[in-house]
This record gives structure tokens, sequence and C-alpha cells, in this order.
């Protein structure tokens, strides 16, 4: 994730609260999702960003998990992200992005 995106997602939390934020990922792979959804749950790991020591513990998914991808009629996903779905290793970004979910810091 870039400082920018870093910059606006905390301006939003900051805005709005991060309760009313849902950030929906495609990283391509496990890794980089994972690290995308540290950054927004637990806060930059790297320190570089906006986010570096922010937990902002948003509700962060991945395109193609399950939870998300029912809420999307079966046209739009297919039209959009279909061919994606069938190349990615799904169930193992779904586990990395969970895992960071699962993490969040509780509300309050």
């Amino acid at each position: 994730m870039d400082l920018g995106s870093q910059e606006k997602i905390k301006r939003l939390a900051d805005e709005h609260g991060p309760e009313q934020l849902l950030v929906v990922l495609g990283a391509p792979d496990a890794e980089s999702a994972e690290i995308a959804a540290e950054t927004l749950v637990l806060g930059d790991p790297t320190y570089a960003g906006a986010l570096a020591e922010v937990q902002l513990g948003l509700s962060v998914y991945h395109v193609l998990e399950d939870e998300f991808r029912s809420q999307i009629p079966e046209d739009v996903f297919e039209d959009q992200i279909g061919v994606m779905a069938d190349v990615l290793e799904a169930e193992e970004i779904a586990t990395a992005v969970k895992g960071m979910r699962e993490q969040a810091p509780a509300p309050g």
C-alpha cells in the first residue's frame, strides 16, 4: 500500500470513524494481501507511512473472500473479476486477510 493511500485512509477514518469504513483489497497474492490488511488493522509494519503505529482496526476483506463475493451479483463478479478468481490462490489470500482481521483491536 503506497504512502498516499495510507494518508487518504487515515483521513477518512479520522473524518468518519473507522467503524464506518470497509476496505476491499484486490492484492494478487497472500503475502501482499496480508501486509495491506496488517497496515489497515494494526498499523504500517514498515513504519514508513501515515498508518505507522496507528491501529485503525478497519474491516478489511479481499474481493475473493466468500463473505464479500456473496454480496456481488454473479454476472458483475464474473465480468469484473472472474478470470482472476480462476488463477489466484483465493483460499490462501482469504486466510491471510481473515487472520489480520481477527487481530483487530477491540472497539472503544
